[in-house]
């Protein structure tokens, strides 16, 4: 079995002066137009454009469920603002390719609304979500069974669901430690009942992407054609694309297995609802999210404060606050919330930059600044 690949997925919002020394070497990711398999693992902390949101560090094999998506985008007709359900989204690798195929395809119209219930890894995609910086993704902890009542209102979910994880033996022991049969059939029921409680939310016609990072037939084809079945759909036959790269297909999906293909072990499948709610609108904020849009700042005093998160959104006006290039060592200090000094730049509030990309906001007081990134997302390790 060949070693575990390294791969990252660009963001083709935030485009950095000058090449990345990561990608030199570099090969693309047959099926994801922004993915690129390095040549070797890098140390990522250390990346100031890493922390900024211009790449995501993403199996390439994970990225076959974007392709997917990219594919239900396709079917739609007649829909000129697609609504999109990331349902199991943690850490946010499929929302940020999500988010990328969406503005690609249809600007700022869309809605992507990006759900984990657990509460300590809806911090971590929080986190992400506002690194990549798209403005047009909600972010909600929610159980699936809450999206019944948004009846009819996606036009297409992706659930990465929770499975017993054959496919990371690869890199993570502890995967293997845990698996066993019970675990298979435990996997399989639980899968059974996320897809029963969502399927309400999407709308006839609308399309369900899903994917797991296990090889059992139980967890991936046996339950999307159950699905199918019991649900009230019809299973959209898998394309045979990608044999050359390692992809096989099965009954109902595509599989990626460890060692044939670069990156880790995925399945996917999709399939189309027939029945049920036709398109319905709905408000999302009935589901109390924990990021709706961009906050720009809050007034404190006389003082307005801005935000981390709007300097890192792709919509952000750089021409509101003045700008100062820092060098690499430097930007590292930043982001380890060193305090710097900007000798040449004017007091009060200024933006960040490295290689002509955002990193967030300082106030400068003149002899030092008040460092604004935020205190969770600071870099751990010494910065020498």
């Amino acid at each position: 079995m060949t070693d575990s690949s390294v791969a990252v997925r660009l963001n083709p919002f935030k485009r950095p002066s000058g090449p990345l020394p990561i990608l030199e070497g570099s090969s693309p990711v047959p099926w994801s137009p922004h993915g690129r398999i390095l040549r070797e693992r890098p140390l990522f902390t250390l990346h100031p454009l890493f922390h900024a949101g211009c790449y995501y560090v993403q199996d390439s094999s994970a990225m076959f469920a974007g392709y997917q998506f990219r594919r239900a985008l396709d079917s739609l007709e007649g829909i000129s603002c697609p609504r999109v359900l990331d349902l199991c989204a943690a850490p946010g690798g499929k929302t940020t390719d999500l988010a990328a195929s969406l503005r690609e395809r249809f600007g700022d119209s869309f809605v992507l609304v990006s759900n984990e219930v657990m509460k300590d890894r809806s911090r971590i995609l929080l986190d992400n979500v506002a690194r990549w910086g798209d403005p047009n993704v909600v972010v909600t902890s929610v159980d699936p069974a809450a999206f019944a009542r948004m009846e009819g209102y996606f036009d297409i979910i992706v659930a990465d669901v929770p499975c017993s994880g054959e496919g990371m033996f690869r890199k993570d022991e502890r995967a293997r430690e845990e698996w066993s049969p019970e675990v298979v059939d435990l996997c399989a029921k639980r899968q059974k009942r996320i897809l029963a409680d969502v399927w309400p939310a999407l709308r006839d016609g609308g399309v369900l992407v899903y994917s797991t990072c296990t090889y059992e037939d139980a967890e991936n084809d046996n339950n999307l054609r159950w699905a199918a079945e019991t649900l009230g759909g019809e299973i959209i036959a898998p394309e045979d694309r990608f044999s050359d790269y390692g992809v096989v297909l099965t009954s109902c999906g595509s599989l990626l297995r460890a060692g044939m293909v670069p990156g880790e072990g995925q399945w996917v499948g999709s399939m189309r609802k027939n029945g049920g709610s036709q398109r319905r609108d709905a408000d999302v904020t009935i589901l109390r999210p924990l990021r709706n849009g961009v906050v720009r700042g809050e007034t404190k005093g006389k003082d307005f404060v801005p935000s981390a998160d709007w300097a890192l959104s792709i919509d952000f006006d750089r021409s509101i606050y003045p700008e100062a290039a820092l060098d690499k060592q430097t930007a590292l200090h930043y982001l380890h919330r060193d305090t710097i000094v900007l000798p040449d730049a004017p007091l009060g509030y200024n933006v960040v930059t490295y290689k002509g990309i955002v990193l967030g906001f300082v106030k400068n007081l003149g002899r030092r600044c008040n460092n604004m990134h935020p205190a969770a997302r600071r870099i751990i390790m010494d910065i020498k």
